[in-house]
C-alpha cells in the first residue's frame, strides 16, 4: 500500500493557477496579494489589524518587540512546544520562564502562572499544543491581574475556538503559522493579529528594515527593522488555503472523531482529550513506555515498516543541549518529560479517508500487541 504520511498540504487547481498567474505578472514579492491575504484574515479574525510575515517564528520575534521587551525581561511559557517559542525570548534579550504542563491536556498549567511571576515578567507566551486552546478566560485573568502582556502562541490552532469564539478573534496579540504542516499554509508564512492599527503600523516597520515611506517620495527609518516580508506567491497559496479552512478543520474533526472510535483502548494509549473546540491540528497519544519491550525509536521504525509515518511533537525542550547549558536537567518539569518521551503524532490531514484512520489503527494495534509487558 502506499506509505501513509504524517501530514501533506490540500492545494487545489485553482490555488496553483491563481500562483501561476502571480508568476507571470511580474510582481511576486510583496504587493497585492499580501495586502489581500491581510485583508481576508483581518475578516477572519472579526476586524482585528492582522500583518503577514515569513513565518509565526518572524510573527513573535516582532510581537516581542510591539510589548517592548527589554534585556533581562522575562516570558512564561511551556516547554511542551516547538523550540522557537523560547528561542524568539533568549534571542530578544529575555529569559524564558518554563512552568510544567497539565498532564491531561498537555498545554501549560494555568496553576503554576502565578507562583511564577517575578517583579521581572513581561509577558505570558502560552501555546496551543496540537490545537487544543489554552483556557483563554483562566489565561486572561491572571495577565490582568498581574499588569502582564499575552502573547499566544496558536501556531497550530488557527480555526480553533474559545467558549465557540474563534482563536484570535479576542484577545492581546496572537501569532498563527501556515507552515506546510498547519491547517491552512502560505508554504512558509506566518502572521500575528494586534489590538489597535497603531500596532499594526509599528508592526510594519520592523517587518520591513524600519522604513517609511514619506509623501515626497523618499523614506525614513526610525528603528532597525528586519526582513519578514512575506511573497505575493506565498500569499496567492494563503488565500486559497484560507477559502477552504473550515473545510478542512472539519474533516480534521471527523477523522479525530474516527480515532476515538477505532483505537484499541486495551494498548494502554494516552489518547488526547476530546474537545470540539480543537481545531484537531494533530491527534496524539501517549506511548506506554513502561509495558513496551521496544523503544519509541524502534516503535516509530517498525510503524514506517507499516507503511504509517508518525512524528514526535515535542521533546521537552528544556532537555536540549543548549537549554541543558542554561541549567535545566532532568526532573525539573516531570509532567512535561513524561509528555515529551512518549508522545507519538499519528497521521491526520484532511485528504485521508476513513479506511486511512483504521488502516493506522490497525498497524498500531499489530505493532505494540507483541511487545506489551502484563
Amino acid at each position: 500500500m502506499e506509505f501513509l504520511p504524517f501530514t501533506r498540504p490540500s492545494i487545489d487547481e485553482e490555488t496553483i493557477a491563481d500562483v501561476a498567474s502571480v508568476l507571470r505578472s511580474g510582481w511576486i514579492t510583496s504587493g497585492p496579494k499580501m495586502a489581500a491575504l491581510e485583508a481576508a484574515l483581518s475578516e477572519h479574525f472579526g476586524g482585528r489589524p492582522v500583518r503577514v510575515v515569513t513565518s509565526a517564528t518572524g510573527a513573535m520575534e516582532i510581537a516581542l518587540r510591539l510589548i517592548g521587551l527589554q534585556p533581562g525581561d522575562e516570558v512564561i511559557t511551556t516547554a511542551m512546544t516547538w523550540v522557537a517559542t523560547s528561542n524568539i525570548v533568549i534571542n530578544a534579550g529575555g529569559k524564558p520562564v518554563f512552568v510544567d504542563i497539565d498532564p491531561a491536556t498537555r498545554n501549560i498549567d494555568l496553576d503554576l502562572i502565578e507562583a511564577a511571576i517575578t517583579p521581572h515578567t513581561r509577558a505570558i507566551l502560552p501555546v496551543d499544543l496540537a490545537g487544543l486552546p489554552v483556557d483563554r478566560d483562566r489565561l486572561y485573568a491572571i495577565a490582568d491581574k498581574h499588569g502582564l502582556r499575552v502573547i499566544e502562541d496558536a501556531a497550530q490552532s488557527q480555526g480553533a475556538t474559545w467558549n465557540g469564539r474563534r482563536i484570535g478573534s479576542f484577545g492581546d496579540l496572537c501569532s498563527v503559522s501556515f507552515h506546510p504542516n498547519k491547517n491552512m499554509t502560505t508554504i512558509e508564512g506566518g502572521a500575528l493579529v494586534m489590538n489597535t492599527p497603531e500596532e499594526a503600523r509599528l508592526f510594519e516597520k520592523w517587518r520591513l528594515q524600519g522604513v517609511t515611506r514619506l509623501p515626497d517620495g523618499t523614506m525614513d527609518v526610525d528603528l532597525p527593522g528586519g526582513k519578514y516580508n512575506l511573497t505575493d506567491v506565498a500569499a496567492a497559496v494563503g488565500l486559497g488555503q484560507l477559502k477552504r479552512l473550515d473545510t478542512f478543520n472539519k474533516r480534521r474533526r471527523e477523522l479525530a472523531d474516527r480515532y476515538f472510535a477505532k483505537i484499541d483502548r486495551t494498548l494502554g494509549l494516552a489518547l488526547p482529550v476530546e474537545s470540539d473546540e480543537s481545531n484537531w491540528h494533530m491527534f496524539q497519544i501517549l506511548l506506554p513506555l513502561d509495558r513496551m519491550t521496544i523503544s519509541r525509536g524502534e516503535f516509530i521504525a517498525r510503524m514506517k515498516e507499516a507503511g504509517v509515518g508518525v512524528g514526535v511533537h515535542y521533546p521537552a525542550l528544556h532537555l536540549f543541549t543548549y537549554y541543558r547549558g542554561l541549567g535545566y536537567t532532568d526532573g525539573m518539569y516531570p509532567h512535561t518529560e513524561h509528555v515529551g518521551a512518549s508522545t507519538i503524532s499519528l497521521p491526520l490531514f484532511p485528504a485521508m479517508i476513513e479506511s486511512d484512520v483504521d488502516r493506522v489503527c490497525d498497524a498500531l494495534s499489530a505493532v505494540l500487541t507483541p511487545v506489551l509487558r502484563d
